[in-house]
């Protein structure tokens, strides 16, 4: 396997809270060596590429994906779309994010029952190289209960919805060992309701503990993840007394419930879709979502909490990962880079914490050698126009993105003209 040698860039590699001036030797798709400063490493054949003073940073893990949302107004569009249309859609959104620098994809969810294998067999053939895309954990559609969030059925109407529907625990037996059976990596179970639900209530419960501990037997049983949506406090509770590895949201958890996520924080992983929260706040007018509207759906209330409550966890080091719910009008696929500024300014991270948030944390979330610049790490890389340590913002401009590359091939190769006149811009300064 060939190596390619980054020089004069300046390093971020997943750990450190500041960048630092360095040299990265790849070998295949493998990070063989990282180096400090500068003509540390021999090239000794292997293809140079000068970084002009760029940052080299991992590529950015989406941990709360949506890779077959259509850029909807409501969850009944999704339904909607034929299964051909679907997976197509599902190709161009799975390009688009790996564009826009997110090399890898924890899926929180896929589609309605009768296209639940969207998501395995796009994950296959990105992996088998038939189109570009992220690395991606596959997930079962939101199994869900009879008006839960996700039931878009209507009585007068026969339709499969958005969810998967599953009442009682023999169902949701049948329905997660389904999904399995159908090759998905992660189970996502909605334990509690939503404000875009029938029901809109986000702070009751949409299963029984026994319905939960159904889904939890079979999954934990076949080594898969299992992820939720649980807003209110007794779901975030329920999720971790049958030990679910991914929490959604926990918008309501009191500081009790935060404690009981601290003594576990080495097990779990949570992710508030911070994108979402916001726009839909602040960006939905044009979709019926008013400031009139946004009240009197509970929704200033519900940011209000989040924040609260995502303070609270970066104080106590617990692992929350930037992942939006993209994918609606107001948060269209390849703008989820913005979650990571909204860890800056809603929940007080700093640009470096909300970076390690989205690779280091990311990686782990993926359970794959991912999200550092270590040795024997698997090479998914960015090269990136500036410092985002100091402005995370510049992330969600692609023209930022000089480079993408993974598993050690590049899906955008750095433009040696651009690289040419970093360097006349950097020698005059150097020089001074």
């Amino acid at each position: 396997m060939g190596q390619t040698l980054f020089t004069n860039v300046k390093i971020f590699d997943g750990n450190a809270k500041r960048t630092y001036a360095g040299e990265v030797l790849l070998q295949g798709n493998m990070v063989k060596k990282v180096a400090k400063g500068q003509r540390k490493i021999k090239a000794n054949g292997a293809t140079v590429i000068d970084g002009a003073g760029a940052t080299l940073m991992p590529g950015l893990v989406e941990a709360h994906a949506h890779v077959c949302y259509n850029n909807c107004a409501t969850l009944k569009d999704i339904g909607r779309l034929p299964p051909e249309e679907h997976m197509l859609l599902a190709v161009e959104n799975a390009k688009t994010m790996l564009d826009h620098g997110f090399t890898s994809l924890f899926s929180a969810a896929g589609v309605g029952s009768p296209k639940l294998r969207i998501e395995p067999v796009l994950r296959d053939a990105i992996n088998a190289g038939r189109f570009p895309g992220p690395r991606l954990k596959a997930a079962s559609p939101e199994i869900t209960s009879t008006g839960g969030l996700g039931d878009e059925r209507q009585l007068h109407m026969y339709h499969e919805s958005v969810g998967y529907i599953a009442d009682g625990p023999d169902e949701i037996r049948r329905a997660v060992r389904t999904c399995i059976r159908e090759g998905v990596d992660v189970i996502k179970i909605n334990i509690s309701g939503d404000e875009f639900s029938q029901q809109g209530q986000s702070e009751k419960l949409t299963y029984t503990d026994a319905e939960v501990a159904a889904a939890c037997e079979i999954a934990h049983e076949a080594g898969v993840h299992i992820a939720c949506h649980a807003r209110s406090d007794r779901s975030v509770r329920m999720a971790l007394k049958h030990n679910i590895n991914v929490i959604y949201h926990a918008d309501y958890a009191t500081n009790k419930t935060i404690d009981m996520l601290e003594a576990k924080k080495k097990d779990i992983f949570l992710a508030p879709a911070a994108g979402a929260i916001y726009a839909t706040v602040y960006e939905a007018a044009d979709w019926g979502i008013t400031h009139e509207v946004a009240e009197s759906m509970n929704l200033y209330r519900k940011m209000e909490n989040t924040a609260r409550v995502y303070h609270e966890i970066r104080k106590r080091g617990i692992r929350a990962l930037p992942g939006g719910d993209y994918g609606f009008a107001w948060t269209p696929i390849g703008t989820n880079a913005r979650d990571l500024e909204h860890f800056v300014n809603l929940f007080g991270y700093s640009p470096a914490e909300a970076m390690i948030a989205a690779t280091k944390w990311g990686g782990e979330l993926m359970g794959m050698n991912l999200g550092q610049i270590k040795e024997g790490y698997l090479a998914d890389l960015l090269l990136v126009d500036g410092d985002p340590t100091h402005d995370v913002s510049i992330l969600q401009d692609r023209d930022n993105l000089l480079a993408i590359m993974k598993d050690g091939s590049f899906h955008k190769a750095p433009d040696v003209d651009v690289l040419a006149a970093r360097r006349q811009i950097a020698a005059p300064a150097a020089a001074e």
